[in-house]
C-alpha cells in the first residue's frame, strides 16, 4: 500500500511539473486581435468607414494608456463590398490565418448571414454585428452578442408613433431586395398586423444598385401616406428625391438604422422634410459624458471628421469589448468573455443604460427629426 502511494504522488508530481513546463512554453500574447468583415469600398463605403472610425478611436485611446494588462487591441478589418462571398472569404481568413480572439463589428444582414453556419460552428464570440436581423437574437446560439436593437423594433417604434401621433394607417414600403430588406418587410407587416393595418404598396431594388425607378412606380399606385425605407444609404437617397417629384412628395419618409442617417442628409443636401429616422443609440448631439468623450476622442483621432450615429455606435460596441476584456484580469479566454459582456453594469455606457436580454446590450429605439443642423429626438421607446 505504500509502495502504491509513492507512486501515485511520483506520478502527480511529474504530471505538474510537464504542466508547468508546457504552459510556460507558450507564446506570450502580446495583443488582442478582433476581426471585421465590412463594406470599405462600393455603394455602403460610408457606413464601413464610420464603423472602423468609431471603433478605433477608442481602440486607440486604450491602446496608448498600454492597452489591457500590457496587451495592445489590434482591430483587423477587411473589405466585403458588401458582397456575402467576400464575406467568407474574409471571415475564414479572420480566423485561420490571423486567428482572431472575437469576431466584432461586422456590417450587414446578407452579409452576415451568409456566415452564420461558420459563426455557430466556431463558437468564436461574434460581437455587435451592424444589423438588426432577427436569426442573430436566438437564443440558442450563445457566441452572438448585439449591442442593437433588432428591426422589428425598430419598425414597430415607427409604425406605433405615426399611428398614434400622426393618425396614419396607410404604409407602403421600399426594400432592399435581399436578407436585409426581407428582415423588414416581415417586421413591417408584422407591426401592421397587430394594428389590424394592411400593407398598401411595396417597391424593391437590387443590393449594390441604384435602380429605383420601377420601386417609385409599384409605391405610388395606392397613394400610402407613410413609406418604410428599408436600404443603403444612396440607393435610399435617390427614391426619396425621385419621391419628391412625384405623388409621393407629401408622404412621410421612415428610414431605418442601417439606412445611415448622417450620410443619407449629406446625400439629400441636408433637407430633412418629412423624415423621421429610427435609431438604435441616442443622438450623438446629446450634452452626456459619453457623447462628450466620443466626441473629444473623435477630433483627437480624426482631426475635423464630424461624428455620426454609425461612428458613435461602434464607439459604444467598442467600449463594452474593452470592459469585458478588463474584467478577464490577464486571463484571456473566449467563455470568460462571453460570460462578461453579458454581464456587464448597467452604467458602463453612462446616461446610455445596458441589460443583456434579447441577446442584445441595448435595447431601446430612439424616433429623430433632421432639422436646424442636428438630429432631435421625438420619441425614445424601450
Amino acid at each position: 500500500m505504500v509502495k502504491k502511494n509513492y507512486i501515485y504522488l511520483f506520478v502527480v508530481f511529474v504530471a505538474v511539473i510537464v504542466v508547468r513546463l508546457f504552459v510556460n512554453q507558450q507564446p506570450d500574447i502580446k495583443e488582442i486581435r478582433l476581426g471585421a468583415s465590412l463594406p470599405l469600398s462600393g455603394i455602403n463605403q460610408n457606413l464601413g468607414e464610420e464603423v472602423v472610425i468609431g471603433s478605433n478611436i477608442y481602440f486607440n485611446h486604450i491602446n496608448a494608456k498600454g492597452g489591457i494588462d500590457g496587451k495592445k487591441i489590434k482591430f483587423i478589418h477587411y473589405d466585403d463590398k458588401y458582397e456575402p462571398e467576400i464575406t467568407l472569404t474574409n471571415i475564414n481568413k479572420l480566423i485561420k490565418k490571423d486567428k482572431v480572439f472575437a469576431l466584432f463589428d461586422f456590417v450587414g444582414t446578407p452579409t452576415v448571414k451568409k456566415v452564420l453556419p461558420l459563426i455557430k460552428k466556431s463558437q468564436i464570440p461574434f460581437i455587435a454585428p451592424y444589423t438588426g436581423a432577427s436569426f442573430l437574437r436566438n437564443p440558442k446560439i450563445q457566441n452572438i452578442v448585439n449591442l442593437r436593437s433588432s428591426y422589428k423594433e425598430e419598425i414597430d417604434a415607427l409604425v406605433g408613433y405615426l399611428v398614434k401621433n400622426k393618425n396614419l394607417s396607410k404604409f407602403s414600403i421600399f426594400y432592399q431586395n435581399d436578407d436585409y430588406g426581407k428582415e423588414g418587410y416581415k417586421a413591417l407587416l408584422s407591426a401592421l398586423e397587430v394594428r389590424n393595418l394592411k400593407l398598401q404598396s411595396e417597391g424593391t431594388y437590387k443590393r449594390n444598385t441604384l435602380f429605383i425607378k420601377q420601386a417609385i412606380y409599384d409605391i405610388e399606385q395606392n397613394k400610402p401616406e407613410a413609406i418604410i425605407l428599408v436600404g443603403a444609404y444612396k440607393p435610399t437617397a435617390r427614391f426619396i428625391k425621385k419621391a419628391r417629384k412625384s405623388s409621393l412628395k407629401n408622404v412621410i419618409f421612415c428610414p431605418i438604422s442601417f439606412v445611415n442617417a448622417d450620410a443619407l442628409m449629406s446625400e439629400l443636401d441636408n433637407d430633412g422634410k418629412n423624415i423621421i429616422f429610427s435609431q438604435v443609440v441616442p443622438s450623438y448631439s446629446d450634452d452626456t459624458k459619453i457623447t462628450r468623450e466620443y466626441k473629444k476622442l473623435l477630433n483627437f483621432y480624426y482631426p475635423n471628421h464630424k461624428p455620426t450615429f454609425a461612428s458613435f455606435e461602434s464607439y459604444l460596441a467598442a467600449k463594452v469589448v474593452v470592459k469585458a476584456l478588463e474584467k478577464l484580469n490577464g486571463q484571456i479566454n473566449e467563455k470568460d468573455f462571453l460570460y462578461h459582456i453579458k454581464h456587464l453594469n448597467a452604467n458602463t455606457l453612462g446616461s446610455i443604460k445596458i441589460k443583456y436580454k434579447n441577446s442584445q446590450l441595448l435595447n431601446r429605439v430612439f424616433l429623430s427629426r433632421f432639422s436646424n443642423g442636428k438630429f432631435q429626438v421625438l420619441q425614445e421607446r424601450p
